[in-house]
């Protein structure tokens, strides 16, 4: 194949997986009346595990709460965004809730919740050194989220070995 067909191929590509992200992300959002979704839900609960790990409570029960409390702040972090930030973050989830927006943007071949937790963790680091500004995009805005959300809540700080602020 030519340069100019391979090109083409790659823009045609590109144009199918924006077209068909964007209805899906119409069809199915990620963010309903600023709440995360069941399928958002999904996609922010296993990212966040992949990049809390080592600072999520040990133990199933313990980490489930948490991680439960955790979307509870990314929602209420969420529904402080304006709305074209929420739109724009709801087309983000919905793609990665779907194989081919998976595979695209986080290189990640099973589904978020099936996949290891080593393997969650490669698609992120993937992202966050890709050399698609779109790819780098994506990763900082999930990592910022997870992390203003997890890391500002005071129950979190003792576990962090983190006092708290100095009182005057």
């Amino acid at each position: 194949m030519k340069r100019r067909g391979l090109l083409a191929l790659g823009a045609a590509a590109t144009a199918v997986l924006v077209l068909g992200g964007g209805a899906v992300a119409l069809v199915q959002p990620a963010l309903r009346n600023g709440r995360l979704t069941e399928r958002g839900r999904i996609v922010m609960g296993a990212i966040s595990q992949a990049l809390l790990e080592g600072s999520l409570p040990s133990g199933t029960s313990a980490a489930s709460r948490e991680l439960e409390a955790l979307l509870g702040r990314i929602e209420t972090a969420l529904h402080g965004l304006p709305a074209h930030a929420q739109a724009e973050f709801s087309q983000l989830l919905a793609l990665l809730g779907t194989a081919g927006g998976r595979l695209a943007l986080a290189g990640l071949r099973p589904d978020w919740h099936e996949a290891s937790l080593p393997q969650r963790q490669g698609a992120l680091q993937s992202m966050r050194v890709s050399p698609v500004a779109l790819r780098q995009q994506s990763y900082q805005a999930l990592h910022d989220l997870v992390a203003s959300a997890y890391f500002s809540d005071p129950s979190t700080w003792s576990a962090l070995g983190y006092p708290g602020p100095l009182k005057l």
